[in-house]
């Protein structure tokens, strides 16, 4: 054999095996049912509910491999549509119109701006080994303060009124258990709250028409105009400009968190004039993909392992209203029965997928109370009752003066880092077998 033929026939065999895999794999274009235009960053979901990416600027949809029909694919403001098999290349999905209360702005005094919001997430968690997904539902609201003389911060960010979750984990051989609590906080929701937005001068005075901004690789912004519905999906890696959406993750944007995919969508409605303002959103929606997740978040089972985070959600506003300081306050301290609020799920929100459906029903179906009880007790918890006044007194005073002086911070610092040291050597002992 000439040494053409020892190179040739490799590339042969890989160009043979690519296309093999072309062939079982699939895209689809997703555009806009009204206008025919291509609709980017839309999320495509496998069978089982599992993220497999989102739509490219002309609209095509990543590879979608063999077996996992059917797929969803599902874009905030457009009704979702569910594609069967591989034959269909093209779809169109139709826009929704979301219905929300008008704001009165009823007298002077009320100037705290408060928003109730249902939130829905898909987020994954891989590694070499596990895979932990998650679905959940969130009642949330957001706390704003228009005029900076007020003296109440507020929130931005979406703060959990009530939480409903279903973990499915997975291992390396297809086995799955399934949990309403997790150990591990890998989702991204809690993060991506709502921002000031200013209109582009380009669509103030038309009332149809779109508008793009270009960072310093791609377009990072693109607006679209539909009468009084406005739109702008950002993508938040186009250019470090752009994290002015994403103003409480600036502390992930570190060289050990690496940051694959990056969009999100807000949606306006009953847009007027020049400007925009969070009376005018309707939802958003997000996609992001990342390398690490989290400050020294445990591996699942080897130390260094990297992970694989993706989350997809979906936030619909509610309901929305202007209300007194005083108002404002009683929502900050919670002071109201949290039990008795409930999770209302918006009509403009799509049914859950079978799977989905399916991953609920089985945590629903656990029997908590079998489970505790057959675990043994942990009579190392059970301690000695002193009832020694005395001593109690004696001791109250020691962790007085020990928090004066500062003892008992370093003293936990210090078993916080011996505690570490030794659950690091055991793990290196462990992986080294």
């Amino acid at each position: 054999m000439t040494l053409i033929h020892r190179i040739l026939i490799p590339i042969m065999v890989l160009a043979l095996a690519y296309t093999d895999m072309q062939a079982k794999t699939h895209i689809v274009v997703v555009a806009d049912s009204a206008t025919h235009m291509p609709l980017a960053g839309a999320s495509v979901f496998d069978s089982r509910g599992s993220f497999i990416g989102i739509t490219d600027a002309k609209g095509r949809t990543p590879h979608i491999p063999a077996g996992v029909h059917p797929i969803t694919i599902r874009f905030l403001g457009f009704r979702e549509k569910v594609v069967a098999d591989a034959a269909t290349d093209s779809v169109f999905l139709r826009e929704t119109f979301s219905e929300l209360p008008e704001v009165v702005v009823e007298s002077r005094r009320h100037k705290v701006f408060h928003m109730l919001a249902y939130v829905r997430e898909y987020s994954t968690l891989t590694t070499y080994t596990d895979t932990v997904f998650l679905f959940r539902e969130k009642m949330v609201d957001y706390m704003l303060t228009p005029d900076n003389k007020i003296k109440f911060k507020g929130w931005t960010s979406p703060r959990i009124l009530k939480s409903r979750s279903y973990y499915r984990f997975t291992d390396s051989h297809g086995l799955d258990s399934v949990s309403d609590a997790g150990s591990h906080h890998f989702s991204w929701s809690d993060w991506v709250g709502v921002v000031p937005a200013v209109l582009p001068k380009a669509l103030i005075s038309i009332d149809h028409g779109t508008d793009t901004l270009r960072g310093k690789y791609s377009p990072t912004e693109i607006w679209t105009r539909n009468m009084n519905r406005v739109s702008v999906d950002v993508n938040v890696l186009a250019d470090t400009a752009s994290r002015k959406w994403v103003p409480n993750l600036a502390a992930f944007f570190r060289k050990d968190l690496d940051f694959e995919k990056f969009r999100i969508r807000f949606n306006f409605d009953n847009v007027a004039g020049s400007t925009l303002s969070p009376m005018d959103l309707s939802g958003y929606s997000y996609t992001i993909e990342s390398n690490g997740r989290g400050i020294d978040m445990f591996r699942f089972n080897r130390v260094n392992e990297p992970f694989f985070v993706s989350t997809y959600a979906e936030v619909y506003i509610l309901d929305k209203e202007f209300i007194t300081v005083k108002e404002a306050r009683k929502w900050d301290s919670r002071k109201f029965d949290t039990e008795a609020i409930e999770i209302f799920e918006p009509h403009e929100a799509p049914p859950l997928q079978p799977s989905i459906m399916e991953l609920v029903a089985r945590v629903d179906n656990v029997d908590k109370d079998r489970i505790r009880q057959a675990l043994p007790p942990d009579h190392r918890l059970a301690g000695i009752n002193i009832d020694n006044r005395n001593f109690r007194i004696g001791h109250r005073a020691l962790q007085l003066l020990k928090q004066l002086t500062g003892i008992t911070l370093i003293r936990s610092h210090r078993n916080v880092n011996r505690r570490w040291d030794e659950f690091r050597k055991n793990r290196l002992r462990d992986n080294g077998r």
